[in-house]
């Protein structure tokens, strides 16, 4: 029996996979069990920060795997309060405190028990999230989440939020009411198709919430951790933005599961003892991991290479000229390729994102989707210029060999 096979027998049928079943990986490339390489440009869902199998990273689980695994948050370690103050000082560089998850789910929950802590004394307990967001697959995170489509089939839903336009302001000073205690909100879009929030709309929300005394918490679930050309997507499109709560996971664990949210120093009482937990969160072997990313990321100065490639990028596909693209959204690497599909020509009743991720795997390329008409670019954050040249160069091979 196959893996493919044994999966489709024994697994639960939840993930609309790709027929591919890969066995290693080493930096930015893959194989499946037949041998066969690919470049990875998915990255994990932009969790590979580091590729596949980096010496740093390798190295930490090692380390610490001898040393300490587990040993729950009724004692401390010096690897989570390390790690702890690597993110405040380095990567959020603004007074507060952390809390460790196991994911970005579990990592919005957290974010979304504050907002609702923050507003208890005054009965509020509404918070305002935007269409197509996408903030995880936990009832409350789901919740959050202004998509029909990752709602169906599970209502009544959790209660208490309020869905309004990204980047429409007056929509959004319409939605608050007496109830509103919070905004969360992606600075980029991942899932929802790589939509990007004005430098205008982040800052406004600001405005809003500091005059209705509203928190302002950021998901940087996927487009944080370097991956924007910047430490977080908030800095990248309003560097002097002061949130009230983030949060974080997929590439801060560089392929090894964990997620983390930080409260501004002010709220941090909102949460004491007692309030929150969470059995394997931030756990000696996580922390490790995690706190060796991050130093990566800024001992090798990756965030320059994430500039750079972003500009090996857009200036490539702008030099095509391809009727086929519409638009490239996003920033650094996370960067999502508009497909005007009436300029393909695609299957009858194929999804035409699904239908060219498939044909570039059959020419060793891994990317997704973000939506029926949106590929992604999610490649490691030390993807080489070599590397960006060739993945482009297949997806313009696919591109031209669909062309209506």
């Amino acid at each position: 029996m196959t893996t493919i096979e044994k999966d489709s027998q024994y697994v639960l049928q939840t993930y609309g996979r790709f027929p591919l079943a890969l066995a290693k990986g080493q930096g930015t490339r893959v194989w499946d069990e037949e041998g066969r390489e690919y470049l990875d440009f998915c990255a994990g869902i932009a969790t590979c920060a580091l590729g596949h199998c980096h010496p740093a990273l390798t190295s930490a689980i090692t380390e610490q795997a001898n040393q300490l695994i587990h040993c729950s948050n009724l004692y401390f370690t010096k690897q989570q309060s390390d790690l702890a103050e690597l993110i405040v000082e380095k990567v959020v560089q603004q007074p507060g405190k952390i809390f460790f998850s196991n994911s970005g789910a579990e990592a919005n929950d957290g974010l979304i028990k504050l907002a609702r802590r923050h507003g208890i004394e005054s009965a509020r307990h509404e918070i305002i999230t935007f269409n197509q967001s996408f903030h995880g697959r936990t009832i409350g995170a789901m919740s959050a989440t202004a998509q029909g489509k990752i709602h169906d089939g599970f209502g009544p839903l959790f209660p208490g939020f309020v869905y309004s336009l990204l980047n429409d302001l007056e929509a959004v000073e319409a939605a608050i009411t007496e109830k509103t205690t919070a905004f969360l909100i992606e600075p980029i879009q991942g899932e929802g198709g790589v939509k990007v929030a004005t430098k205008e709309f982040l800052e406004g929300l600001a405005a809003l919430a500091k005059k209705h005394d509203i928190l302002l918490l950021l998901d940087e679930v996927q487009c944080g951790m370097g991956r924007t050309g910047m430490f977080n997507g908030w800095e990248t499109i309003a560097p002097g933005l002061k949130p009230d709560g983030i949060s974080w996971a997929k590439g801060m664990g560089g392929g090894f599961p964990i997620g983390s949210f930080w409260v501004a120093e002010k709220h941090a009482p909102l949460l004491g003892p007692g309030s929150h937990g969470s059995t394997y969160g931030g756990n000696a072997l996580a922390s490790a991991v995690s706190a060796a990313v991050i130093k990566t990321i800024i001992e090798d100065d990756l965030i320059s290479n994430v500039n750079a490639r972003e500009a090996q990028i857009r200036e490539t596909i702008s030099e095509w000229d391809h009727p086929a693209i519409t638009e490239i959204r996003g920033a650094g690497l996370i960067l999502g390729i508009g497909i005007d599909t009436s300029q393909l020509s695609i299957p009858d009743g194929a999804v035409p994102s699904i239908h060219l991720c498939k044909e570039l795997i059959k020419l060793g390329l891994l990317v997704p989707p973000a939506g029926p008409d949106t590929l992604r670019l999610l490649p490691p954050l030390n993807v080489t210029a070599d590397e960006v040249s060739q993945a482009l160069a297949l997806f313009k091979q696919v591109l031209d060999a669909h062309q209506a």
